[in-house]
């Protein structure tokens, strides 16, 4: 009777019924649970999730009773690994990775992530999880230890606690590196887990610390150490480098695909003349170091060269910096090949795009695309017949045939004093960099109002959001109402790497997240990338636009009118004037393996639950 409970339970939660912290009746209304559920699940998820067990629990059961479990069957009974994934890795093992543990080829071939493969060690041995820093580093132990022994054995003392002492190991199942930091520490070893990046940084940056106790920094050394961080940024692609004082180390993240990745940490002697080099660059002032400042570089490196905003922001461990780089040439995007399923690019394009005046908004946060959709419908309907003039901060993308105007707050040419002006030019199209404040929004309004056509970006959450901001502008309802034409709100989600893609099925917890049922997603095949070189290691390779399209017909102009809440506005348009909504939009890219259904919950508001995925589909025409 018991193998058959082993079977079919698993030794887990075997193991927890035998310790009494389940009952029978909780694993059988699990068990009745799992079995309705379309998305396959572990049984110990499912006790989880209903709130019978935790992980500590887990971990106390373990301990207590000194169960072996290989870490295979372990990851595979908590629903971290698929059984068919654990063979796979087992014949990597056994065909061409022979010198590598089971645990390095699941990380090192992406069938799990470092981190949880290491939470679940710790929980399968009893060992603390340490992310280890130099600000967790005990420095008098680290100092009785040899540098080229704490490289070789890949460990560093943490804190002594009850006499022992806590030590982080890369990996803590070698029993060589355990006994060797037992004889520096007086066989008071308390071993702790740590993910392997992390410690060999934290040991390079100590290697640094001890070598010279201070890092030899000279101009020229600093020179090279920025131009490298800003070539690699450009070879990488990346929009934005963030420079980060720590306590400990300074911290360089690179911003790729609208997501920050770690690139590089240097020691704090290096942050007062790395600062003011870059200030220098950028022409900000070097002894002002209390208060926020910003500046501009125009770089010039071997490929051409590339426009800098530099933002100085003053922290408790000095100032942080952030680059935004901004190609001077950038590739134009076509407005039909900027991902909009074909029902919404037709509306956007007959409706608003082509309409002769009124005011069509781009909205989203940094970073979401909006001036190169904004540019790609200029680029769109660019003609020797058509007088398009442009008032930006900074000029993004240069065309030809357009007047193009970058806005320079330091010589008095401000977005008031030129749109003052740009109405004199006697264009047919305007485009303003960005809408930002009560007089720029009029100057549009009233702009669109004597028969222009307007466009411009905007910072909202969703298309209703952007009629909501200009009203809270004090910009009046009618101005609103009889002017603008369309919002068009958009967001930039990864894509799935098409070289690692593999199919998956959304979990119970994001089915809840997102609103659904498993029903209401049949014909869906979704997607996610399990990592690859191409991908390096994420999963994702470039982005994909998702849209949210706001005509303004008559019902919604008078709900402006009316000023009824944004729910109110935001069912008119679903209901009467064909909304399909930005979590709607993921959803149908995500169902076609574009993006994944994690991106969309990292991304996407959730303002209404989606319709069923086949009437949306309907309404996009996709």
């Amino acid at each position: 009777m018991g193998d058959e409970k082993q079977v079919k339970y698993g030794e887990i939660v075997l193991l927890l019924l035998k310790s009494g912290m389940v009952s029978e009746k909780q694993v059988r209304h699990a068990m009745r649970i799992r079995q309705k559920l379309t998305t396959p699940t572990s049984l110990i998820n499912v006790l989880k999730d209903l709130g019978f067990v935790t992980d500590e629990l887990v971990r106390k059961a373990l301990m207590d009773t000194r169960l072996s479990i290989r870490i295979g069957d372990f990851l595979v009974e908590l629903g971290h690994l698929s059984q068919n994934d654990l063979n796979s890795a087992i014949n990597i093992g056994k065909e061409r990775e022979k010198e590598l543990k089971l645990g390095e080829i699941l990380i090192k071939y992406n069938f799990i992530d470092e981190k949880i493969f290491n939470r679940v060690l710790s929980m399968q041995l009893g060992f603390p999880l340490v992310d280890v820093n130099m600000s967790l580093v005990d420095k008098v132990l680290f100092g009785k230890v040899p540098i080229s022994t704490i490289v070789e054995h890949q460990f560093v003392p943490v804190k002594t606690t009850d006499d022992t002492v806590l030590v982080a190991f890369g990996d803590p199942l070698d029993k060589k590196n355990i006994e060797i930091a037992n004889k520096f520490f007086g066989g008071k070893v308390r071993p702790a887990i740590s993910g392997k990046k992390s410690l060999s940084d934290t040991i390079k940056l100590l290697m640094n610390l001890t070598a010279g106790k201070t890092v030899n920094v000279d101009s020229k050394t600093v020179t090279g150490i920025v131009n490298s961080l800003i070539v690699a940024a450009i070879k990488e692609e990346c929009s934005d480098i963030h420079i980060e004082p720590q306590s400990d180390r300074l911290q360089v993240r690179f911003r790729e695909d609208g997501v920050l990745c770690h690139h590089k940490d240097f020691p704090v002697d290096i942050i007062p003349t790395l600062t003011s080099r870059i200030k220098i660059m950028c022409g900000a002032d070097i002894a002002e170091k209390r208060r926020h400042q910003g500046g501009r570089i125009l770089f010039e490196y071997d490929e051409g060269s590339i426009d800098i905003r530099v933002s100085f922001y003053v922290t408790i461990y000095g100032e942080k910096i952030v680059f935004r780089l901004l190609k001077q040439q950038r590739e134009l995007l076509d407005v039909q090949t900027i991902g909009m399923a074909p029902n919404m690019l037709s509306r956007f394009l007959e409706d608003a795009v082509y309409q002769p005046s009124g005011v069509l908004l781009v909205t989203g946060p940094t970073g979401s695309g909006k001036t190169s959709t904004a540019y790609s419908c200029i680029n769109h309907i660019k003609s020797p017949q058509v007088s398009i003039i442009t008032a930006e901060e900074p000029v993004e993308y240069v065309i030809d045939g357009i007047a193009q105007c970058s806005i320079d707050p330091s010589i008095n040419m401000t977005f008031e004093e030129t749109l003052r002006h740009i109405v004199r030019q006697d264009p047919d199209v305007i485009l303003i960099g960005e809408i930002r404040d009560h007089a720029s929004a009029e100057m549009a309004m009233q702009s669109a109002l004597t028969g222009h056509k307007v466009l411009s970006t905007f910072h909202t959450e969703d298309s209703i959001g952007g009629l909501i901001r200009l009203l809270n502008m004090d910009i009046a309802p009618f101005l609103i109402s009889s002017t603008i034409v369309s919002v068009l709100a958009q967001r930039l989600l990864r894509r799935v790497c098409g070289a690692c893609a593999e199919e998956t099925s959304p979990t119970p917890i994001q089915l809840q997240r997102l609103g659904v049922s498993a029903s209401d997603l049949q014909g869906a095949r979704f997607m996610k990338g399990r990592g690859c070189s191409h991908c390096k290691q994420t999963g994702y390779r470039g982005r994909i636009g998702v849209f949210e399209l706001l005509v303004l017909n008559q019902l919604v102009r008078d709900a402006i009118l009316e000023q009824k809440t944004s729910y109110e506005i935001r069912q008119i348009s679903i209901e009467h004037s064909g909304l399909i909504t930005l979590l709607e939009d993921g959803l149908v890219k995500a169902a076609a393996g574009i993006t994944s259904i994690e991106e969309i919950l990292r991304c996407l508001p959730k303002l209404s639950n989606p319709r069923h995925l086949t009437e949306i589909r309907r309404l996009s025409g996709g």
